[in-house]
């Protein structure tokens, strides 16, 4: 090969590598993507970097970023540090698998905040926490590991935590795209023995795990009919906790006879990341046949009041669930019906003029200093919006939401989703905005700035 045509190849395999970046070079179905994930940030081509809205609480801004990730469903809808990761060839479990470590990752960012990142620290810390987990199968997996690496010891361990085999008769419901429901309370635990290196912490899954499914049972039986889809969620969710025999038909049993929240654990009310966990899953479970009836939604009202959650948070995180679902559109089962997707949208939609309502005083200050945001906008209401366009609202979006917390929804993973609702939204509640901003007619409706 001459020495002109090798330069050209090489050109090519380094155009390919700088446009693609990273997306190629982790696969977590093979050995060593830990080690991997790591040398990417060292180089500087991963960023652990976030960015807590201002006016955020850490909590919250947890929260919300494990719901738009779908950890908290135990399905990985987007990525929290490696957006721009190309996963399509990765199977349902490799992604839940590698958003696992992330969410773990984050957790650990989140509490060691105020400290440089240790890895060392991080993975030792993972590693005992995962050795002491109450699941069985967990600690034995680690008596069979011998002298391997914390890397792979972690490797081996999110493999198993995802690998929940089940089979459900059903065919009709996204539930099926479920690879373990319940990974989300590994990162619970993980943040308590983080915060507080406690035995209990290690100790806990088993509670934890019939606490959630208490809720799940719940939620079912709010309106007085099982349906089947609500069915199929107790199945899938019961396979995912992996508890004992005795658990296991106590719980089948409480789904057949009815519980009550007095057989919630005590303890419940006062651990903030596992109640909104709760309410998560029963908000779930409740519009898995499309429809949240009235006896549904008092349920949830009921159940926010029992577990002492501020009411305005059940319309958040009714918005956060739906915009999972559609966040999802081309992934899970459900949304591919065409109707449910339909619905979920008008419902999602309802519910954010709700959420932008209650802000509106405030968004109307903030949109009277953007004109060109103010221009895009009512655009949109007649034109499809360039993607140039699209992302300059988006981006401008962005910057309104860190002085509207209720907005902060847009600056974490799959936040975009809700652009077009606010699009549409927008101009009913704050007309004033609009009317104080008119373009100009000599500008010939055009953007110049566009």
């Amino acid at each position: 090969m001459k020495n002109e045509e090798l330069g050209m190849k090489n050109e090519k395999l380094n155009s390919y590598f700088e446009k693609d970046g990273f997306r190629k070079l982790i696969t977590p179905g093979s050995k060593g993507w830990i080690n991997k994930y790591f040398d990417l940030v060292e180089k500087g081509e991963l960023s652990l970097k976030t960015v807590r809205p201002e006016g955020m609480r850490k909590l919250d801004f947890m929260h919300r970023t494990f719901a738009n990730s779908g950890i908290i469903y135990g399905f990985a809808s987007s990525f929290i540090f490696a957006k721009n990761i190309d996963s399509s060839d990765w199977t349902s479990e490799e992604k839940l698998k590698f958003l696992l470590f992330e969410a773990h990752l984050f957790t650990y960012q989140q509490i060691k905040n105020a400290q440089s990142f240790n890895r060392e620290d991080f993975t030792t810390d993972l590693c005992v926490f995962y050795e002491s987990h109450s699941v069985s199968s967990i600690s034995k997996l680690f008596s069979l590991f011998g002298k391997v690496s914390k890397e792979e010891m972690i490797e081996k361990t999110l493999a198993k935590r995802v690998d929940i085999s089940f089979n459900l008769l059903e065919n009709k419901w996204w539930v099926n795209s479920l690879s373990n429901a319940f990974s989300f309370l590994d990162v619970i635990l993980f943040d308590d023995f983080v915060h507080k290196k406690r035995e209990e912490a290690l100790q806990g899954y088993n509670l934890y795990a019939i606490n959630a499914m208490l809720a799940v049972i719940l939620s079912a039986h709010s309106d007085g009919i099982i349906e089947d889809q609500e069915r199929s969620i107790f199945n899938v969710f019961l396979a995912s906790a992996n508890l004992e025999d005795a658990e296991r038909d106590y719980l089948k049993n409480k789904f057949e006879n009815g519980a009550s929240m007095d057989d919630f654990s005590f303890f419940v009310k006062n651990h903030w990341l596992l109640k909104r966990f709760l309410l998560d899953i029963s908000i779930l479970t409740a519009i898995s046949n499309d429809i949240l009836v009235d006896a549904e939604l008092d349920y949830l009202i009921k159940l926010c009041f029992f577990l002492e959650i501020p009411p305005e948070e059940l319309q958040d995180n009714l918005v956060l669930t739906e915009s999972f679902l559609l966040n999802s559109e081309n992934k899970i089962e459900f949304i591919k019906d065409s109707s449910s997707y339909k619905k979920a949208y008008s419902s999602l939609s309802s519910r954010w003029t709700k959420v932008i309502l209650r802000n509106k005083d405030k968004l109307s200050v903030e949109l009277k200093q953007s004109k060109e945001l103010i221009f895009l906008v009512k655009k949109s209401a007649t034109h499809e919006l360039t993607k140039k366009e699209k992302e300059l609202v988006k981006t401008q979006f962005k910057d309104i939401a860190k002085s509207v917390p209720s907005l902060a929804i847009f600056l974490l993973p799959g936040g975009a989703l809700l652009l077009p609702l606010v699009l549409k939204i927008v101009p009913d509640l704050v007309p004033s905005a609009f009317k104080e901003n008119e373009i100009e007619e000599g500008n010939g409706g055009e953007n110049p700035s566009v």
